[in-house]
């Protein structure tokens, strides 16, 4: 569903990506890991076509990006960036309604379909009795939820996260990841999201792409992905893996002893 080949991104002569190569599935989600400063916001940019690429290809559903309109592009990519950036006179119902905005005709009238899943984003979200708050009066989760609920209202194959969990207490975090989980299992939706919290990457991603310096390290199942010495070399600082007590999965956990 999503393709990423050979992708170099540049910010005037610093080098952000470097030769980045990776895929997501339909009904997968790939988790995107790294240190701060290893391009992972940009690589998100760059796929949605907001960044250009030095050079590379991004391809969806076999289209390149360069090849589609900015209409056609709304259609298959929908973003939930990490900078909430709402028009905040709107109530939340007119912002989750803009993910519709693809779709409307030149008139710019939403019709019957566009309200039922408008309608439909906001109840996944959990903010339906906030419909007709206005978007400044909300805490910085709520925003964050009204953020994903417009992407949901826009009804797109592949979605691209980044950071999709900050400003949640642990309730919301557990409750956003749950429902982006099972939308890709049932929706076959392509996942690609920005998660800073390795533990919660091996919980919820099929597979972890991890970047450092602009490079992609190493791309699998999470508990081949995060080896000990790869993530003490990657971060700096003494880690370990230890299996979840519960789940089975890696657990990821500072290696305190090794710090001292």
């Amino acid at each position: 569903m999503l393709e990423i080949q050979s992708l170099t991104v540049m910010y005037g002569s610093r080098r952000i990506l470097q030769d980045v190569t990776l895929d997501v599935k339909a009904g997968e989600v790939v988790a995107l890991a790294g240190p701060n400063g290893a391009g992972k916001t940009t690589l998100i940019r760059a796929v949605s076509g907001v960044l250009p690429s030095r050079s590379g290809v991004v391809r969806v559903a076999g289209r390149e990006l360069t090849q589609l309109s900015a209409a056609q592009r709304a259609r298959m990519l929908a973003v939930v960036p990490q900078a909430r950036k709402l028009p905040p006179a709107f109530s939340v119902w007119q912002t989750a309604l803009l993910g519709r905005t693809p779709y409307l005709s030149w008139l710019g009238q939403p019709g019957v379909k566009d309200e039922q899943r408008t309608r439909w984003a906001l109840e996944r979200t959990q903010l339906s009795q906030l419909a007709n708050r206005r978007v400044e009066e909300l805490s910085g989760g709520e925003q964050q939820r009204v953020l994903l609920a417009r992407a949901l209202a826009q009804q797109t194959p592949i979605l691209l996260l980044d950071e999709p969990t900050a400003h949640l207490d642990l309730q919301f975090q557990n409750h956003l990841l749950n429902l982006i989980r099972e939308l890709t299992d049932e929706g076959g939706l392509a996942v690609l999201m920005v998660l800073h919290d390795l533990n919660l990457a091996t919980l919820y991603a099929d597979r972890v792409a991890l970047l450092a310096e602009g490079r992609l390290c190493a791309v699998g199942a999470p508990a081949e992905v995060f080896a000990p010495q790869r993530l003490t070399e990657i971060y700096h600082t003494p880690l370990q893996v230890i299996p979840h007590p519960q789940y089975g999965t890696p657990l990821v956990l500072p290696d305190a002893k090794k710090d001292e």
